[in-house]
């Protein structure tokens, strides 16, 4: 058995999320993909809404499967660039995940699920969505800025074994 292993401070072997305008694949340099810094820890989300009804000659409910609520939340540490844009590449990093949220921009993203606890590469997570539940946070038991994050999955989620967005 090879468990996922997200391999916190090991690099090149730990859990990434990277993202870009997904309306511009291709349409940017590379600088235009970013990764999501400072991760504290993420979910991939697969509700699948099941609808419900009963029949009068019957005593039981009888249920039907039906599409699914997908999303990829977590939280992070505030980085200035990343979370309000550097303004001086290209696409999301211009932005910022901040700007992406406020202006509804869809993202391309993608999640590397970490190397195996026997050293095989991971898997790839990808998917299009918007940034959504941002709410940055500072306390004196927190004395940095820590944020929620969603990316609200349109469509279905791509499952591969090798990375997607580039």
């Amino acid at each position: 058995m090879a468990y996922m292993y997200p391999a916190p401070g090991v690099a090149a072997k730990q859990m990434w999320i990277k993202i870009k305008d997904a309306d511009n694949v291709g349409g940017y340099t590379a600088n235009s993909l970013m990764t999501v810094p400072a991760l504290q820890d993420t979910t991939i989300n697969n509700a699948k809404d099941v609808f419900t009804w009963t029949q009068l000659d019957n005593t039981g409910k009888f249920s039907l499967p039906t599409t699914s609520d997908n999303s990829l939340t977590g939280n992070l540490v505030v980085d200035k660039d990343t979370f309000y844009g550097d303004g001086t590449t290209d696409g999301i990093q211009d932005i910022g995940i901040n700007g992406a949220s406020v202006a509804s921009v869809k993202v391309a993203f993608e999640l590397y699920t970490g190397d195996d606890s026997e050293g095989n590469d991971g898997k790839y997570i990808s998917g299009e969505g918007y940034v959504t539940g941002l709410s940055p946070t500072v306390s004196s038991d927190s004395p940095v800025w820590v944020s929620p994050f969603t990316i609200t999955v349109d469509g279905e989620y791509t499952i591969a074994d090798t990375a997607q967005v580039t």
